[in-house]
């Protein structure tokens, strides 16, 4: 499943691009985060709860980042285990364009491949889901960041 949508932040672009490499940031825009660390450089563990309809799952995460080519794209990519719930593979490319008025355009597009259990719910509510948490994704980074620059 392929998630696309374009949101407008009014930050410049290396700011935003900044905010996607912080970690308190992240954390804080991850619906469901309980627990997030940096391994690495470039990877990050998570514990993220997810409720699907009927089903909760917790996943446990393996995030690699890779903002080698920033500030225009910053790309992510991981993998979640929920046990007997199922699996979550996916990644998301995010590019950000400065507008000229200083503001930032942010457009991601998130892949989701969901196993197990959890794929059995019923596409539309897997994709009904997974929308919802893109989105609430990047408002709570929005909010976050707005918050860190006040």
């Amino acid at each position: 499943m392929i998630l696309t949508e374009e949101v407008q932040i009014p930050l410049d672009r290396q700011s935003v691009f900044e905010a996607l490499n912080d970690l308190e940031i992240l954390k804080k825009s991850i619906p469901g985060c309980e627990e997030l660390t940096q391994v690495s450089e470039r990877e990050l563990e998570a514990l993220v709860v997810v409720k699907f309809g009927p089903m909760k799952a917790s996943f446990n995460s393996n995030v690699e980042i890779d903002p080698s080519q920033g500030p225009e794209l910053f790309k992510l990519s991981g993998s979640g285990d929920a046990g007997v719930a199922g699996f979550a593979n996916g990644g998301a490319d995010v590019n950000l364009a400065e507008n000229p008025d200083g503001t930032t355009a942010l457009t991601y597009t998130v892949n989701i491949d969901i196993s197990g259990k959890l794929a059995q719910v019923g596409g539309r509510l897997i994709e009904g889901t997974s929308k919802r948490l893109a989105k609430k994704f990047f408002s709570n980074f929005e909010e976050a960041l707005l918050e860190k620059h006040a």
